[in-house]
């Protein structure tokens, strides 16, 4: 059973609205990096705390620089969670 062009207008509104922003994660990223702000910000609080504590032993740096690069992949993936769980709650809804 697909879901109506009306309840993917919807989804997507909702996925707009829940979805976490890439310049507030690169904000976080570039001024409170040492706490890994941006990871816990993005629903990653394990990798977070990681982060923090493999700033110890110089690691840390480097991971936040690449983080640079993997910030957009982290939203675009939290937004993709997203649009799942709600099109299967669409789904569920619509077959009662």
């Amino acid at each position: 059973m697909a879901l109506s062009t009306q309840q993917q207008i919807l989804i997507e509104q909702r996925v707009t609205n829940e979805s976490k922003s890439v310049g507030a994660a690169y904000l976080l990223w570039f001024f409170l990096w040492f706490f890994s702000a941006h990871r816990f910000y993005l629903g990653r609080p394990g990798s977070a705390v990681l982060q923090i504590l493999s700033f110890f032993i110089v690691i840390g740096f480097v991971w936040v620089i690449i983080d640079a690069f993997l910030i957009p992949g982290m939203v675009q993936q939290q937004k993709d969670e997203v649009r799942r769980r709600l099109s299967s709650d669409a789904l569920i809804n619509s077959a009662t």
